[in-house]
């Protein structure tokens, strides 16, 4: 968030424990890698899966599809590690809005985001996706009105993500080409559960591709 030197330092022991586990409980079968976007969702609602690591917006097509009961959890860390847990990352879409347009264009900009953050409105898709409310207004009216008490697993990820003051690094991404970004981890993630890689490897490789990629951004966005 400071600027466009950032680098990426997760190849550390940590995250080659986390990656090691993984590909260890793939090879017997425990877990299963459901691809990139969001395939894992229907394998958890059909009853192929007994837990599935989903995005907030995933619990609307859990409530439609699973024809059993189920519930919410935060998500699993090591306890040896200090600190632990810490708050989950915001994840999701975002809205930009590009310079160089007419101010007339940017009341009509300014229009649609206050209609968006309608407290309300915001409670309504709350409820209706899964997803989370974008102001506290909205979290605040949808506690208040008793919701959780009834699905509890809708708040869940609130709690989390306000489990405690986030870090430099827990409070959010912005960074350069995050999509290929995104390509290049998932392909090395991919390399180490399939066994072409050790996962030293693969996150040794993800972190200087990503690197490479950051560098050639900033130089890209400073001339």
């Amino acid at each position: 968030m400071a600027g466009l030197d950032t680098k990426f330092t997760f190849n550390d022991p940590l995250h080659v424990r986390q990656v090691q586990m993984l590909g260890d409980l793939a090879k017997k079968g425990a877990f299963q890698y459901a691809g990139r976007t969001n395939e894992g969702g229907a394998k958890f609602s059909s009853g192929e899966c007994a837990m599935l690591t989903e995005s907030t917006g995933g619990q609307a097509n859990v409530r439609r599809d699973a024809k059993f009961d189920w519930a919410v959890t935060e998500i699993p860390y090591w306890d040896d590690v200090a600190g632990a847990p810490q708050n989950a990352i915001i994840g999701g879409a975002s809205l930009w809005v590009m310079g160089g347009k007419r101010a007339e264009e940017y009341k009509g900009v300014a229009r649609f985001f206050t209609f968006l953050s309608d407290t309300d409105r915001q409670v309504d898709l709350h409820k209706k996706s899964g997803y989370l409310p974008i102001t506290k207004a909205a979290y605040a009216k949808t506690k208040e009105s008793g919701y959780y008490k009834e699905l509890p697993y809708l708040e869940t990820p609130l709690l989390e993500l306000t489990n405690k003051e986030p870090t430099e690094n827990s409070r959010g991404l912005r960074l350069g080409n995050m999509v290929q970004l995104r390509d290049v981890w998932a392909e090395e993630f991919e390399a180490a559960l399939a066994g072409k890689k050790t996962a030293k490897q693969a996150l040794d490789d993800a972190t200087a591709r990503g690197n490479a990629m950051l560098r050639q951004f900033e130089r890209t966005v400073s001339r």
